[in-house]
């Protein structure tokens, strides 16, 4: 062999070597951008902002609006977020996604860079609401703003709305114990997240929490029937309010270690025993994973919350032989109601806290003969991110403005109709419905959003009419915050 083969058999080998590295390499990558991904869900906060708009405001398509909330009683309940695609603020989903916002940050603030900054922006958009609307405790709570049919009959841009801003309370006589429990919740988990931030707004929201807590558990009864139709059948509280009650003393206990917080928890614990079951309405499984991470190693203290805990990882593992939820062939998971993307969100980031909890007490959970240790959980949950970020048969992401293809006739007002930029009359009532019957994709982008998502046979229908699969909500992205951090720091 000659001088000049030897020289190609060397430059073959060396390129062959580099495109195994390359394909190594590539195999190794991560799926998706998860950094890019977080950044868009918290963005979607700015979206579904009420009120008067900060300087930084960044989605700049959105502009002021209901300048006047709370006029009516004679309160100031300017700002907070609309729940989804309309314009209520709706206060029991909204303080559940700032618990939820809250925990995010506790649990993966760390991991979130320089988007921890805009994560406790958004935070702190609905806690200065929430201190306002508690502004009147213990003789008045402020529990909704915007009449629900008022305003579902009309298609119009937050910034133009002349529906009635109608201002819904609760009252010692008129109490709501599950919705001023989830305000308490909210505000204490708030505090964990702002005390080594703001040291004196954590003190604030802290005392405000236990003020709400107080007030939820000495005036008992359900805002489904203090608010009524105004809250039902939009948000209705289908299960009670003593677990939020009981989810608002486990929160109170995190943040303070008074024993009276954790007792309460302890005398309460057989309201929280359902396995799979947590969001907006039902606090089952987040109260007992919440408690956990205090008292796995602990055995004569775990029960019933570590075993309810357990109970749950093995509802949502499409392995476990007690499996109680569903799952596409495409691999989402599915659990009756509408929205199905709340759960996936919801589930994914108990698994990712509950893998951390597992991993730091050294502890597996047997379901049946099935052994599942963090990493198992961690898998699943990135296996729902993924599909939720285009990893599916559709190859669509279902988060607004991530990836090549997404959803582009979400079910929302302010993306529907043009901004007040480009038209600046006011579009009335009835004025909008020209834009949501268009075939054309929303003229602005409501970056960050997640949707309902698509059918359980993994089909997706881009259309305003399909309100289930194509509107985005608050509570849907809150848990997603968590999780994005999560594997923005372990993408692989």
């Amino acid at each position: 062999m000659g001088e000049n083969d030897t020289a190609v058999s060397k430059v073959a080998l060396l390129l062959g070597i580099l495109a195994m590295i390359l394909t190594m390499a590539k195999a190794a990558a991560p799926l998706h951008n998860y950094t890019d991904a977080l950044s868009k869900c918290i963005l979607f906060y700015e979206g579904q902002r009420s009120g008067k708009l900060p300087p930084s405001q960044r989605m700049t398509w959105r502009k002021d609006s209901a300048l006047l909330d709370g006029s009516d009683i004679k309160m100031d309940m300017v700002g907070g977020y609309y729940d989804a695609g309309d314009n209520v603020k709706f206060h029991f989903p909204m303080a559940f996604t700032t618990t939820m916002l809250a925990w995010s940050v506790i649990e993966f603030g760390n991991l979130m860079g320089s988007d921890v900054q805009h994560a406790l922006e958004a935070l702190r958009w609905g806690d200065d609401y929430f201190l306002k609307a508690t502004k009147g405790v213990p003789n008045l709570v402020v529990g909704q703003v915007g009449d629900p049919y008022s305003d579902h009959g009309c298609w119009e841009r937050p910034e133009d709305m002349d529906t009635l801003r109608t201002t819904y309370y609760l009252t010692a006589k008129k109490p709501g114990s599950e919705l001023s429990s989830e305000i308490a919740a909210a505000l204490a988990a708030s505090s964990i997240a702002f005390k080594g931030i703001a040291p004196k707004y954590s003190h604030w929201l802290l005392n405000k929490a236990k003020q709400m807590f107080d007030f939820a558990n000495k005036y008992r009864g359900s805002y489904n029937d203090s608010i009524g139709k105004a809250a039902c059948p939009f948000y209705c509280d289908y299960n009670g309010y003593m677990d939020e009650l009981v989810w608002g003393a486990a929160w109170l206990y995190k943040a303070t270690k008074i024993p009276e917080y954790w007792n309460f928890v302890k005398a309460n614990a057989q309201f929280v025993s359902y396995a799979n079951d947590f969001g907006w309405d039902s606090k089952h499984a987040g109260v007992n994973i919440l408690v956990s991470k205090w008292l796995m190693k602990d055995p004569s203290q775990a029960s019933p919350f570590v075993p309810n805990a357990d109970n749950f990882v093995c509802s949502v593992l499409p392995d476990s032989p007690t499996n109680s939820v569903s799952f596409s062939k495409g691999g989402l998971l599915f659990k009756d109601g509408p929205s199905n993307m709340q759960h996936v969100t919801a589930f994914s980031f108990l698994s990712i806290v509950y893998a951390r909890y597992m991993e730091a007490a050294k502890k597996v959970v047997h379901c049946g003969n099935v052994t599942v240790r963090p990493s198992k959980l961690i898998k699943f949950a990135k296996s729902q991110v993924d599909y939720v970020l285009g990893s599916n048969p559709l190859r669509m992401s279902y988060m607004v403005g991530y990836g090549k293809k997404f959803p582009q006739k979400i079910h929302h007002r302010g993306s529907t109709l043009p901004s007040i930029i480009k038209h600046p009359k006011p579009i009335g009532c009835r004025g909008g419905d020209q834009y949501f019957k268009s075939p054309k994709p929303n003229p602005n982008i409501l970056t960050g959003a997640l949707v309902g998502g698509p059918a359980e046979d993994d089909s997706f229908q881009d259309s305003r009419y399909i309100v289930t699969q194509s509107e985005p909500t608050t509570y849907i992205n809150a848990p997603f915050v968590g999780v994005l951090a999560y594997f923005k720091a372990n993408p692989s």
